[in-house]
């Protein structure tokens, strides 16, 4: 069992060219797994966390609606936007800069097979880095990710997560926005929500710009802990 994490901070990366990273270290992982189970070897699996921010694109789940998506190509263009279906969970949400992307590729074998836990982890890990600026953050029932004011008409979210897994590896993950340009989410049904708002920690502390390796700093020190991981911090 091997619970150590390589973390690797991709800065701002294409979004394509992270999935596909994402892909190869994911079939990594898998491939060891059959071959152990086909061999009855037990090679350790790796683990790893990538961080990154993705230039403006729009990015919708397996059950998304394209309705959701309110521009065409060429309004797509000239917001300088991207949009990819992908093979994760949920509906459609946003990437850009001044937001952290977290993509966990765990093998939750080392861990624990529960992706009900380990989508409720992510979420308190969110739930905890916030609560360190003096914001109340919290689910929202029936909605993944992570919210501020619910139970308000003033409810708002300010940390989307999608996931797959197959055979207990994980990849995708969320999205947190630090000092994200919340225009941009006003060309979609954000996670196919009507009239539920989108915020920022910047725009909530009401300051221009928030330290993002600070926030990366506070994210890792509770994933660790909630994870009961060990954290190897990979240079790329």
């Amino acid at each position: 069992m091997n619970k150590t994490i390589d973390i690797q901070d991709l800065g701002l990366k294409d979004y394509k060219d992270t999935w596909d990273y994402q892909e190869e270290l994911f079939k990594s992982i898998l491939d060891l797994k059959i071959r152990n189970r086909r061999e009855a070897t037990n090679e350790p699996t790796s683990n790893y966390f990538l961080f990154v921010e993705h230039p403006h694109v729009y990015t919708l789940g397996k059950s998304g609606d394209m309705s959701n998506l309110l521009l065409n190509e060429e309004q797509l263009k000239d917001k300088g936007a991207t949009f990819y279906k992908i093979n994760r969970g949920g509906d459609i949400t946003y990437h850009g800069p001044g937001q952290i992307v977290g993509y966990p590729i765990l093998d939750l074998d080392n861990f624990f097979t529960d992706i009900h836990k380990y989508l409720r982890l992510l979420e308190e890990m969110i739930i905890l880095t916030l609560a360190e600026y003096g914001l109340k953050a919290e689910r929202s029932p029936g909605e993944t990710g992570v919210w501020l004011g619910v139970g308000t008409p003033f409810a708002r979210k300010i940390c989307a997560m999608g996931v797959r897994a197959s055979r207990w590896v994980t990849m995708h993950g969320f999205a947190l926005n630090v000092n994200a340009d919340l225009g941009y989410f006003d060309n979609i049904i954000p996670c196919g929500i009507r009239g539920k708002a989108v915020t920022s920690l910047n725009v909530e502390l009401g300051v221009e710009r928030i330290s993002m390796p600070q926030v990366k700093e506070k994210l890792l020190k509770h994933f660790s802990t909630l994870f009961e991981a060990e954290l190897n911090t990979v240079t790329v």
